[in-house]
Parts: C-alpha cells; structure tokens; sequence
C-alpha cells in the first residue's frame, strides 16, 4: 500500500514537473489582459501594486477556483461533484483518449489522424478545407475535460495544457499567411472562444492549471478576441457566428481588460445583422434550413449573454420579434416528423436534436403557444391554425393537408438569389407522406477543398440532380424566382412562380396540390433558347421503384403499402430516362438513389411544356391516371380546366394560374 501511494505521489511530481518545466517566468506584463480594478480582484491588485507577481498570480487562481457569479449552460466551478464518475459517452472518450496519443478527429466525417508526437498543426492528411479548418476548433479538448471530470485523471489534465501551449506557441498570428487563413480564420477563432470558456471550467481545479498557466491562458484569449472584432467576416453565418461568441467572451471573461469592447461589439454586429440577413417572412437569406435554425440559436444566445450582463437595452423589441419570426418559419418548412429540407447545405437532423432547440428556444417565447406546441413533442400549445403556407420573400412554400404524422406535405424552393450554402435549385421539392420523405434533396456531401473535393461537392450542386427543369442537362445560371400566384383554399392550392434560369429561356412552374391529397405540375419552358429539355425527379434511396416507359411513369413499391407514382401527363412524345442518383444525408458519407427524368427537345421559339402527375397512393398497384383539357383551358394564358381520371374517376379541375 505504502509503495503504491509513493508511486501516485512520484506520478503527480513528475506530471506537475513537467508542466512547470514549459512555464515562464510571471512579469508585470503577464498582466497584461486583466482589468485589476474589476470587484474582487482586490486582492490580486494589491499584490501587483506591490511588484509580487507569482503571489498576485496565486490569488487571481484561487478567484477564478471559487468564482461562482458566471455561469455557462453546461460545465461550471462547483459542479464538479455532478460529473465524477459519470459516463461521458463512449465518442466522447475516444476522442480524449486518442488525444493522448495526439490522435484527431477534426471533421465528424473522417477518422482520426495522427499529427505525431511532435504535434505538426500544418498536417493536412486529406485536402478538405473543413479539416484543415476545424483543427483549429480543437473539438477534442472538451472531452479530455469531461474525461478529467469523470475519472479525476491528472494525465487528461496535463496533455491538454501542453495541448494548449503547444498550439500556442506554433501557431503565432503571423506565422504566415496560410497558416493564418486556417488557424486564424474568424469562424475558428469564434469556435476556440465559445468551447474554451468550458474546458477552463473543467481543468480549472487542476493541480496542473497553475497561475502561470492561468495568465497564459487568459492573454491568449484575449488576443485571440481583440483579433476577432476587428476581422469578422463580411456577412453571412459566419458574421453572426463571430459576434454573439465575441460578445460570450465578454461576458466569461468580465475581468478581461478590454471585456465591455467585446461585448459592445458582438452585440452591435448582432443588431445589425439582424435587420439585414433575416428576410420579412422569418428567413435567413442563405437560405440553408440548417443554418437557418443554428441562426435563431445565435441570436437567442446573444440576447441571453447580454441580459446576464446588464445589457438588456442593447437589444429592441424588435430584435426578439424577428427571432419569434424565424422560429414560426422553421415550423413552417418542418415536416411533422421535426425533419426539415435538406436545401442547400443542410443535412438530416434527427427529431431529438430539433425537440432539444425547440425548447431551448420556447423559454424566450412562454406565451407564443404554436412554438409552445412544438417544443411539447405536440403535448401543449396549440398548432398552427393554417394549413398550407408561404414564406413568400424567401420563396419556399409549403402546401400541407395536416400537422399530424398522417400528414402529406411538400416543400417547395423558388428564391431570391442565396448566399454560399444555396444552389441552383429553384423548383426542387422534398414530399412527405405519412411519415415517409419520398423525395429527399441530394444534400451536399462536402463543402471546399483541392480539386478533387471541390468535383464532388459540384456533383450535389447540380441543377440536374433537384426536382426541376434544366435545359442541356446545364445548371441554372440565376435563382431569381418571381412569384407569380399563392393561393390556398379548401380544395385547391396554387402556386406559381417564374425563374429566369438560363440566358433566353425562362422556366415557369405551376404546382397544384389537389384535394389535399395529389399535385399537378406544369413546367413552361418560355424563350428562344433551344436544346434538351428535362424536367427530372429523385426519389428515396430505398423506394425500390418500377419504371414504365410506356406509360412514361415510375412508382415506390414499399411493402407497407405507403407509396408514390410520378408520371408525365403529356400528349406530346416525351422520354422517360433513368439517371445517377445519390443522396448524402451526412458530411461525407452517400447513398445510391433512384433518380429520372423526362425529356423533350426544344428546337424553336415556341414554348415548350411538361405536365406531371406526383400522386401518393396506398397499396401495391399504381394507380391509372390520364388527363384531358377541357375547353377553355389554356396554357398560354395561364386557364386551367382539366378532366382527371384517377382509375376510372373522374373530377374537374378549374384554376387561374397567374
């Protein structure tokens, strides 16, 4: 017993050894960053003024050890009796573990790589930019601290403040100018100054975190932030991103000499921002669902951090209005099932992460009952009193019969111009039917890198690979969408809209959603442009579907019985072909899909036309389905009036197009 509790006190001089063998010495100047004079620092001023640095060092240790009055959502000093022995997760601990060994795992869709045990924080082992870029996150730090909460293990502890100095020390602002594009970019920066106020807490307790190590860390902060608010990004995301997490750091660190500048700073750029990237319907203008909801988190963030800290005039009413809007627009463009459109750059998002931000977000909004019922899991609140719903400046329009999961909704993109994150896409659309999203967008797979990652991110960006029309199989040049016609009603929803998609040749397409329960599409190709017209569709990864080219039509067959018929209606010869379909639901990882379209040649000035038919159905066989005009209907003047036999049954349809 008594040599075994020689070796743990061997180990622990060794380990504390080891870190005070890379310190330096603590000077005036370590000071630098600290506001001296901030309420209970007077203690640690006193010793300053006296020239005892380490002894003004120590105490300032021991204030943040038992500083109590600034608290973070998740870890805080005194909570550490919560978190022994508990499980962090099994990712959670792979990724500290393997941080021992100074094994990575920059981006979620790669593995770990080893960066050596000399770590080289230039490595590049795959030429995506996001792991370059997300290196310099340092995801993995915050679970070597709650790996350190749970086992109390020194050595999680002492590699990740050699970890931190290491970075450090190696990666000076300056360096050059490629390694400040990655380790100095403002979204990384932002990244480190939101997970670092956390891991601080978590190692705080540490023998290991000594004074000199705390003054290390709070001025590498500190530049890092100065840095930060006077290089944020343009616009976009990335600006808000920025602001709210300089405004954080003011608010972590209220002790840190130039705190009021950051806070002020973040908080104006939100208040700005917010006028200018939120359409009037509630949208951000990148048009990317995800990063629309990651958006609402931003700001609400914000308006917390600043309420904590005294500063509740900085945002007007306004501000938190908008952000009611923006979540009223998630909901309108969700899926009963908490999914949403994976339009742009967003990916598949599981209902338990979106249930987590719906009541993260309901706190702000305790009297707005629709965000009440969706924070519920649909327990509380009460539902929208609309059906089927445009947000019409950012052109996505959702035609809904329910808000129940026997629901069939469809979600359609005809937009402005989008950012970044958008695509060329204008007139894609995801169908969910009884709990079945039939068509899914493509995704993206992957966002910038060398050559070759940049190929297979323009392989999901393709007009060709949506639910829309293309001419030459080319993408559009513009997503400027006119609308042209919304209107709802109780048996008929309409809408129409006008994209000028290539240079002579606009696309304008009509949707009809039809007795709640099945659309017509009419796609005009309106110009002089000539060439290969296709209208094309993608369907889920599993559908298994048959395709009959006689009667140009392809339906699921899902054993369920829940199933989907997409067929062309034309009377004119219109070919019905298969294409390469894939779906990417996650960073990096893809399916194999089935995908079509239905093509015609344009050879003049003469406007050319596609009629389909998406049509759920239950059961096995598909049903029969033929169309004719009725007089008075008329294309060109946008007159529908249309007979529909549906297995023998026939209804008229009557509707004005524009």
């Amino acid at each position: 017993m008594k040599t075994r509790i020689l070796y743990c006190l061997l180990l622990t001089t060794f380990s504390l050894s080891g870190v005070l063998a890379q310190e330096q010495p603590i000077t005036k100047e370590s000071f630098a960053s600290i506001n001296l004079n901030y309420p209970g620092l007077e203690k640690t001023n006193k010793l300053f003024s006296s020239g005892k640095y380490e002894e003004a060092a120590k105490e300032l240790l021991v204030y943040y050890r038992n500083r109590k009055n600034v608290k973070l959502p998740d870890f805080n000093v005194g909570d550490e009796a919560r978190f022994k022995g508990k499980d962090i997760g099994k990712a959670n601990l792979e990724k500290a573990d393997k941080a021992l060994e100074h094994k990575f795992q920059p981006q979620k869709g790669y593995g770990f790589y080893d960066y050596g045990k000399d770590i080289n924080w230039q490595f590049w082992p795959v030429k995506d930019n996001e792991v370059r870029w997300q290196l310099h996150r340092i995801y993995w730090w915050q679970p070597m601290g709650m790996a350190y909460r749970s086992s109390g293990d020194e050595k999680y502890a002492k590699e990740w403040i050699f970890q931190f100095r290491d970075w450090v020390k190696k990666n000076p602002l300056g360096l050059s100018a490629d390694n400040d594009k990655y380790a100095w970019r403002p979204l990384e920066i932002s990244e480190r100054l939101a997970s670092l106020p956390g891991t601080f807490n978590l190692f705080i307790t540490s023998p290991n975190f000594t004074p000199a190590f705390l003054l290390e860390f709070i001025n590498s902060y500190a530049q890092q932030t100065d840095h930060l608010i006077g290089n944020y990004a343009t616009d976009g995301n990335h600006r808000l991103f920025e602001a709210q997490r300089a405004l954080g750091a003011g608010c972590f660190f209220p002790e840190a000499d130039h705190a009021s500048t950051w806070r002020k700073s973040g908080a104006t750029v939100l208040n700005i921002e917010i006028k200018k990237q939120i359409y009037p319907d509630g949208m951000q203008f990148e048009l990317a669902p995800g990063y629309h909801n990651a958006m609402i988190s931003i700001f609400i963030e914000g308006l917390r951090q600043a309420q904590k800290s005294g500063m509740d005039n900085e945002f007007p009413d306004s501000y938190k209005a908008t952000i009611e809007k923006m979540i009223l627009a998630t909901i309108n463009f969700s899926f009963p099932d908490y999914s949403f459109p994976m339009f742009g750059d967003a990916f598949l998002t599981e209902k338990t992460t979106m249930l987590k931000q719906y009541k993260n977000w309901a706190t702000e909004f305790p009297d707005n009952q629709v965000i009440q019922y969706f924070a519920s899991d649909k327990q509380t609140g009460e539902k929208p009193a609309y059906l089927s719903h445009a947000l019409n400046t950012a052109g996505f329009y959702t035609f809904r019969n329910a808000w129940d999961d026997k629901a069939t909704v469809m979600v359609l993109k005809a937009s402005p111009p989008g950012e970044f994150h958008a695509q060329p896409d204008n007139g894609t659309f995801e169908l969910w039917v009884k709990g079945r999203n039939f068509t899914p967008d493509a995704g993206s797979y992957v966002y910038s890198g060398d050559a070759a990652i940049n190929k297979q991110r323009d392989w999901y960006r393709q007009t060709r690979v949506h639910s829309t029309l293309t001419l030459d199989n080319q993408n559009m040049v513009i997503t400027k969408a006119q609308q042209n016609k919304w209107e709802t009603g109780k048996n008929l929803d309409v809408l129409t809209y006008t994209n000028p998609s290539y240079t002579d040749l606009n696309h304008q397409r009509s949707a009809l959603f039809i007795d709640q329960k099945y659309f017509i599409i009419i796609d005009r190709a309106i110009g002089k442009a000539t060439g290969t017209l296709g209208t094309h569709f993608q369907l889920k990864e599993d559908s298994n579907p048959v395709f009959d080219t006689t009667k140009k039509a392809v339906y699921s067959t899902y054993a369920d019985g829940n199933n989907l018929l997409i067929q062309n209606l034309n009377p004119d010869e219109v070919k019905l072909i298969e294409e390469e379909g894939k779906v990417s639901y996650q960073y990096q990882k893809e399916l194999k899909r089935p995908a079509f379209v239905f093509e015609k040649p344009k050879t003049d000035t003469k406007t050319q036309q596609f009629i389909s038919v998406v049509y759920p159905f239950d059961g096995n066989k598909a049903p029969e389905i033929s169309i004719k005009a009725n007089q008075g209907n008329d294309y060109e003047q946008g007159k529908i009036n249309l007979t529909i036999t549906i297995d023998g049954k026939k209804s008229e349809v009557e509707a004005r197009l524009w």
